[in-house]
């Protein structure tokens, strides 16, 4: 039996996938950006100024790094991260002069300077296809220290058809409950339309 190859119509192009940088090359470069609020969400705000100090943070799919622009203000150093150009040249419109290390880099591979005490996470998982999920989790658990604290918005629906792709609580417990325990878990009250009435802040400790 010859075997079967996937025909041209089913191999999709870099630009319909979301785990390519060209998908959110496109987008950035149509200004297709509905999960763009365009300023810091009440809880993060809330979260950064009630810390005693500045924690080193990474903010990986930072997009237009809104957020990146609010902790720099604040004096925290920050590393704000996307793999697609065209997001980092938005983001650095955004952040203008402010002191933030903005790379254009995969998540998954890049190497830190330091360790990181804090990683805020905003409409980054619930953009990668599912198949990454379980790589997302383990990179999180390598990332941060016992104590460390990933912090953040997470669309829990089960919407299949993404980006945004949904996650129900008991998938997204499955990937970060064997590494981390989860200290806070709020509603939220001012999410963009794309993510309304589907996403929770959340706190997740880091495990010894």
């Amino acid at each position: 039996m010859s075997e079967q190859r996937p025909s041209a119509t089913q191999i999709k192009a870099p630009e319909q996938r979301p785990e390519h940088p060209d998908f959110w090359c496109k987008r950035f470069g149509e200004g297709v950006t509905p999960w763009d609020a365009g300023r810091v969400p009440a809880a993060f705000a809330a979260f950064v100024a009630a810390q005693a100090e500045p924690l080193n943070t990474l903010i990986p799919g930072c997009g237009s790094a809104w957020e990146a622009a609010h902790l720099a203000a604040a004096s925290w150093p920050v590393t704000a991260l996307d793999f697609s150009p065209k997001a980092v040249a938005k983001a650095r419109e955004v952040l203008g002069t402010a002191a933030v290390d903005l790379l254009c880099a995969d998540f998954f591979t890049f190497v830190p300077a330091r360790p990181y005490a804090l990683i805020y996470e905003r409409a980054f998982l619930c953009a990668l296809p599912r198949n990454l999920w379980a790589d997302w989790g383990r990179r999180v658990a390598e990332l941060l220290p016992a104590g460390g604290r990933l912090v953040g918005y997470f669309f829990l629906c089960d919407q299949l058809k993404g980006p945004p792709f949904g996650i129900l609580p008991e998938q997204l417990d499955e990937l970060l409950g064997p590494h981390f325990a989860c200290i806070e878990d709020l509603e939220v009250s001012d999410s963009i339309p794309v993510f309304a009435g589907r996403e929770r802040w959340q706190i997740w400790q880091r495990r010894a």
